[in-house]
């Protein structure tokens, strides 16, 4: 210690990845498959595939792709990571967390690890756990690993077109790190209501509905939805995030360069652009190829606009995650310039 005061420091998104599996399921071949004309779930959502993971594939084994992508775009390795959050809601077992999975597979020795059970907000959750770290940590790596995965193909009801038709398979990631202010994260909040819990669920399979010949028979273990609750709920919350956001950031829903949110329903999210005082220009809808991917929705649209479009220093991008619980939140995050992004 030399007695001058330490640099302030903000905390900023340095590097993304995401990873698909290698089988591609068509919206019309699901159609078809279902009893339903081939056009059928594209025209009402907008999905036109989307990715099944390979039978012996886990949720870490697809986490631990998209955070090995993450890195290299970062030029960080492993052993520079100190935290990894995991948002997911179909781990590789109830316990130990995924989070710990994908650390000995990535060999991050030096990272703790944790899960968040924020449904599709997991992404989001995880970024406000990763700045608390980041913020209070002592002599470990100051860089976070935050990654969304889900392997839902594994806990559909086929039979359930309002499932079925929506859900998909994937995961993305991101490394936070420390980045000089103005730049990084600038503003984050999140929020609940446990009341409709009951909204979208998996009934079975935890401690009050364990596991057996009944749960099997009753099709438990699979996504129970209910739509029209569910689209109620994404019509309303999505105007409110970002004018919550814009707004913590003293800025208006016109001034953000992009926004990046949950698509549940890639064709009713990218409808409300409007409703929120956006241009739909402003809006990155990535779900069209992938279908709703949960938790890992908004950090592979994060990542697919980051390596097409490109952000540049300053731009102002809103996270905006909503899903299960029920939950929300949002990050806002002045993007920083490259050499700032490379920063050490």
């Amino acid at each position: 210690m030399d007695g001058r005061p330490a640099e302030p420091r903000s905390w900023a998104i340095r590097g993304t990845g995401s990873y698909l599996p290698d089988q591609r399921v068509s919206s019309d071949d699901l159609s078809r498959a279902m009893g339903l004309d081939p056009g059928w779930i594209e025209g009402r959502t907008g999905i036109r595939h989307r990715h099944v993971a390979a039978p012996r594939q886990a949720a870490s084994d697809l986490a631990a792709a998209a955070a090995r992508r993450a890195l290299a775009d970062a030029g960080l390795e492993p052993g520079d990571i100190g935290l990894i959050v995991l948002g997911t809601s179909t781990p590789d077992e109830l316990g130990p967390s995924t989070a710990c999975r994908v650390q000995a597979v990535l060999g991050a020795t030096r990272a703790a690890a944790f899960d968040v059970a924020a449904a599709c907000t997991g992404f989001v959750y995880g970024l406000q756990a990763a700045v608390g770290w980041l913020s209070t940590q002592r002599g470990a790596p100051p860089h976070v690993l935050v990654i969304g995965v889900e392997v839902y193909s594994k806990f559909l009801n086929t039979g359930d077109r309002a499932t079925a038709a929506l859900f998909g398979d994937g995961a993305a990631a991101a490394v936070v790190g420390p980045a000089a202010p103005p730049y990084g994260i600038t503003s984050m909040a999140l929020g609940a209501d446990g009341t409709r819990a009951g909204d979208v669920l998996i009934p079975a399979g935890g401690s009050r509905m364990p596991a057996g010949p009944g749960t099997l028979a009753a099709l438990g273990h699979t996504i129970h939805m209910d739509g029209r609750a569910v689209r109620r709920f994404i019509v309303d919350i999505l105007p409110k995030v970002v004018a919550e956001a814009a707004d913590s950031g003293g800025v208006k829903p016109r001034d953000l360069a992009l926004v990046v949110p949950h698509q549940p329903n890639p064709k009713l999210v990218a409808s409300l652009a409007a409703d929120a005082g956006l241009d739909p220009a402003q809006m990155v809808i990535a779900g069209q190829d992938v279908g709703n991917i949960g938790a890992a929705s908004l950090p592979y649209a994060l990542d697919k606009v980051a390596r097409t479009r490109g952000i540049e220093e300053g731009e102002l991008v809103l996270l905006a995650g909503f899903g299960a619980g029920l939950t929300w939140g949002h990050a806002l995050i002045m993007w920083p310039p490259p050499q700032d992004r490379m920063a050490a």
